[in-house]
């Protein structure tokens, strides 16, 4: 799969259900000699109340996609136990 292929789609946490962001308003870690991605990187959805505060990043690890579909790529990561800005699995 090409990365312009996953540009667009919305992620969704089958953990929890929550739209956790689109891969336009995110980076990709990847391996440049191997080509294979490593996570996606996009910040914290803001709210109202967080709205003028520096929000975290939020970094998804390439094993924690389940599947890409054609609109949605489906996660699964635990939010609560998430540290350092990273889900736990």
């Amino acid at each position: 799969m090409r990365l312009t292929e996953l540009v667009g789609k919305e992620i969704v946490n089958i953990f929890d259900g929550a739209r956790l962001g689109v891969v336009a308003e995110s980076d990709i870690t990847f391996d440049a000699e191997s080509g294979h991605v490593h996570a996606i990187i996009f910040p914290r959805r803001n709210n109202f109340l967080r709205l003028w505060m520096e929000q975290p990043l939020i970094e998804i690890p390439w094993s924690a996609v389940r599947k890409v579909g054609t609109e949605v790529i489906v996660v699964e990561v635990n939010q609560n136990a998430a540290r350092s800005s990273r889900f736990a699995l």
